[in-house]
């Protein structure tokens, strides 16, 4: 322990605190003798960069139970699987540092229920660049996290839909094969999204400028 203390740069105190709160695993014993690793080694770093970063110990708590009990990265991405996405890892500082202030217990559970995020080993991935930028420009835009999960969940819904619709008119027109993802599919899928959202966007912003604005009643 006493090793451990000096390479994190913290009191013994300090570990044997966070040992009793259950912020670190036990250590493997041999014996009389207590072996610390790097991932000891490691959490107590991110503990530190937590803290300083104004979480609460009660929090990076809540936070700790969270991801270790999330999905791990293979059973979110699947083995194998087509993808145009990729993944980032991230440690708890940096993810913290995407979503200032928004990392709580509550929001991480719900990333990590959507499949946002998975963990690996010590890191946490998140499985798509792109949503991870968009998200962190939403909320530095002063758009709640809690908000942009809802909303992400509800955009999955329609994406679910709109994948099975596009698969569909492919496989009706004897386009299917024993390849895993016809070659056109994301090239024509993503062209006829964007054109569409394009123009329902219009449509929106049309209605919104062209609604009178309630009169004020006579006095």
């Amino acid at each position: 322990m006493e090793e451990l203390a000096k390479e994190a740069g913290i009191p013994v105190r300090t570990v044997r605190f966070y040992r009793e709160r259950g912020l670190i695993s036990p250590p493997r014993r041999e014996g009389r003798i207590a072996w610390y690793d790097d991932h000891h080694l490691a959490r107590l770093r991110t503990i530190t960069g937590l803290l300083e970063r104004g979480h609460t110990l009660t929090g990076i708590a809540d936070l700790a139970r969270t991801f270790e009990s999330g999905r791990d990265v293979a059973e979110v991405l699947g083995l194998g699987e087509p993808t145009e996405e990729t993944p980032v890892h991230l440690t708890p500082e940096q993810l913290a540092d995407y979503f200032e202030g928004e990392t709580t217990p509550e929001n991480l559970a719900a990333a990590l229920e959507l499949g946002y995020l998975a963990t690996d080993g010590d890191e946490i991935v998140h499985i798509s660049r792109r949503l991870l930028e968009v998200s962190s420009e939403l909320v530095r835009e002063g758009v709640p996290l809690a908000t942009v999960l809802a909303a992400g969940r509800r955009v999955r819904e329609h994406a679910d839909a709109l994948a099975e619709l596009f698969v569909g008119v492919l496989e009706s027109q004897g386009n299917h094969t024993d390849d895993p993802e016809p070659p056109q599919l994301r090239p024509l899928a993503r062209a006829v999204m964007d054109a569409e959202l394009s123009m329902a966007l219009d449509r929106r912003l049309r209605r919104e400028n062209t609604e009178e604005p309630p009169r004020n009643p006579a006095p």
